[in-house]
């Protein structure tokens, strides 16, 4: 996946916003809160940073192609970053992101879910 289907993708969940930031990288928000990152590779090489579940980050941090994300995960936080660019790992990708954009919508208030219409019960 390059940055321009990466921004594509992002772009197709609801109440997302994009900005670049943090030394040009492709950062995208639900409800004010980062759910995916592009960028950060070394050698200039694609990267995507997301959010994982307890589990996921177990698991794919020791798998080849993905590391704890930089500067997230040092923070304790559950974050991964793939930085294997086959095209065998773009559905793992869009699989990773989707979760990641449903962990962070989950976790707005309620009300915050309710006023971007996500989430219905």
């Amino acid at each position: 996946m390059n940055y321009d289907e990466f921004n594509h993708f992002c772009g197709s969940f609801p109440a997302t916003t994009h900005v670049v930031q943090w030394g040009g990288s492709h950062v995208w928000k639900v409800g004010g809160k980062v759910f995916a990152v592009g960028g950060w590779g070394k050698n200039k090489q694609p990267a995507f940073t997301f959010k994982v579940s307890d589990l996921n980050f177990d698991f794919l941090s020791n798998l080849d192609g993905y590391i704890p994300a930089p500067y997230f995960a040092n923070r304790g936080m559950k974050w991964i970053q793939q930085i294997g660019t086959s095209s065998e790992l773009d559905e793992e990708l869009i699989y990773y992101l989707s979760e990641s954009y449903r962990i962070v919508s989950l976790g707005l208030s309620k009300r915050k879910q309710i006023e971007l219409g996500l989430n219905p019960r």
